[in-house]
């Protein structure tokens, strides 16, 4: 058996957004905890995992009128961010879509070569029922999803029921409960296997706290998630939220003063507990 080149991940900010504490966690201080509400903002990524045989997206940001009209920040379109790390989307094989609410599925039509791999879970949830209820539709974006439905007729979508390898060191696990068909991706780097957990986990404190974020459908399902989050990496030093500032600050910055990224593939300066 051959062994896999071990991968870079790129986590790039493209965006952020300021909101206080009790905004991304769902129950109030413990009696341990500090009860001041204070600033817990949220940056967005987008992932980049390549080595010197393939390169595979994770997640697609959104854009600017989808900014303005969520109020969001954007600190780079991520596509132009995606170009300044040398990466051309157009020539682009394969998108993981970890979920297709607003900010993770957006700017689909920048791979016109891709193909998509989504949960069969999340193109039911995000078309089906729950959609009716407007709480549910929030953090979708009917156009995003619409796109994502002609990719699937175009014949441009892998849809996944679980788990599934999408290439040599690349995997896909299904982790429920922010959203029904919600995705994490592992990728084997040269310091072990790191998870991309996106929206699972959004912050560090999620787990550690173990305090979901407010936005879910099922919350058994996602504090379940959390521990397969851990089995995957072996390690919790391995498991990257997706929305977390914090990631900036643990992990090295990328060379290029063209984009603010950081290299997931390295160390973090700072462990789990």
């Amino acid at each position: 058996m051959t062994a896999v080149e071990p991968y870079e991940i790129v986590a790039l900010r493209y965006a952020t957004h300021d909101r206080p504490a009790s905004a991304n966690l769902l129950y109030p201080p413990g009696p341990d905890e500090d009860p001041h509400d204070g600033p817990m903002p949220l940056d967005y990524f987008v992932w980049v995992c390549r080595n010197r045989e393939r390169t595979v997206v994770v997640d697609t940001g959104f854009d600017w009128p989808s900014a303005a009209s969520h109020g969001r920040t954007m600190l780079q379109h991520p596509i132009e961010g995606l170009r300044a790390l040398g990466v051309d989307p157009a020539a682009i094989r394969d998108v993981v879509i970890t979920h297709l609410h607003y900010d993770h599925a957006g700017n689909l039509p920048a791979f016109p070569n891709a193909t998509f791999h989504l949960q069969d879970s999340e193109m039911d949830y995000a078309t089906g029922r729950c959609m009716c209820h407007p709480r549910l539709r929030a953090a979708f974006d009917v156009e995003d999803v619409v796109t994502m439905v002609r990719r699937v007729y175009e014949g441009r979508v892998s849809f996944v029921d679980g788990s599934a390898e999408i290439a040599p060191g690349i995997e896909v696990h299904h982790v429920p409960g922010h959203t029904r068909g919600l995705q994490c991706v592992r990728v084997e780097t040269a310091r072990g296997p790191v998870v991309l957990a996106s929206d699972a986990a959004h912050f560090y404190a999620n787990m550690e706290r173990q305090n979901p974020f407010p936005i879910v459908v099922d919350l058994a399902a996602m504090m379940e998630s959390w521990r397969t989050l851990v089995r995957l990496a072996g390690d919790p030093d391995r498991v990257v939220p997706g929305h977390d500032p914090l990631v900036r600050r643990y992990y090295p910055a990328h060379p290029s003063s063209a984009v603010e990224a950081v290299l997931l593939h390295e160390p973090p300066t700072r462990s789990a507990p």
